[in-house]
């Protein structure tokens, strides 16, 4: 399950379907999605000194973006990123340092370039040749009207919120009836960690749209609560945090 949903105080109507089936549409031909996912789990390697290609999907229009599921700079084990390196190089296989740097700097990009070097994350073990590894997908975004993040129908998933803004970024999302007045204002929109600290971790989980819960960033503009989350599935499970 991964949906982009917007709340507001007009019908409802819900965006949703399995992750893990290709080529299914997600939503009605005028929205942005064409495929729901473009792999269940993705997974890249760039060695110490080179560069990681996070990337999701040729068109900029398809809808799909990065969602980091996890990240570590350092070595696992003794084989990756070891042609040509001498033994002392990639003997310590752990030196596990997980880091959120890719995904604050990734997520919700159709394509990101990140560098795996010690300047960017710092040198978890000197004199070990290190990698960048990432695990990620690249679920889509649905413009649909509904309040209720939901994993329920997925077994043993929970949500996960990527992102999630209040506010108003365009003139046509939760515009029924409504004045142009109230519609004008297209830049007008904040970032609200509330989404993920009531939702993380719960297959099902209803937010109320409201400046009580949010608060008010542009007074006299009707507003709407986008959300981007994914179910989280086992192949993506932090092997970090195993434990």
């Amino acid at each position: 399950m991964c949906v982009f949903t917007a709340g507001c105080d007009i019908r409802l109507s819900q965006c949703s379907c399995s992750c893990f089936t290709d080529n299914l549409s997600c939503c009605s031909p005028s929205k942005r999605c064409r495929s729901l996912y473009l792999s269940a789990c993705l997974h890249t390697v760039a060695c110490e000194g080179s560069q990681a290609n996070l990337h999701c999907g040729e068109n900029t229009h398809d809808g799909h973006v990065i969602a980091v599921h996890w990240a570590n700079y350092g070595r696992r084990d003794t084989t990756t990123c070891s042609y040509q390196r001498p033994e002392c190089e990639i003997q310590n296989a752990r030196c596990i340092n997980p880091t959120s740097k890719v995904a604050d700097s990734c997520n919700g990009k159709r394509s990101c370039i990140i560098e795996a070097s010690n300047s960017v994350f710092g040198d978890p073990c000197p004199g070990t040749y290190k990698y960048l590894e990432v695990a990620y997908d690249c679920p889509c975004k649905c413009l649909e009207k509904n309040k209720t993040l939901n994993c329920s129908s997925d077994e043993g998933h929970v949500i996960v919120v990527l992102s999630a803004e209040y506010g108003r970024d365009d003139s046509t999302t939760c515009s029924y009836k409504r004045p142009p007045a109230q519609l004008s204002n297209t830049q007008c929109s904040i970032p609200t960690s509330k989404v993920a600290e009531s939702c993380n971790g719960r297959n099902s989980c209803s937010i109320k749209v409201r400046n009580s819960m949010f608060g008010d960033p542009c007074p006299g503009t009707y507003k709407y609560l986008e959300v981007v989350y994914t179910c989280e599935s086992k192949c993506l499970k932090d092997p970090l945090n195993d434990s």
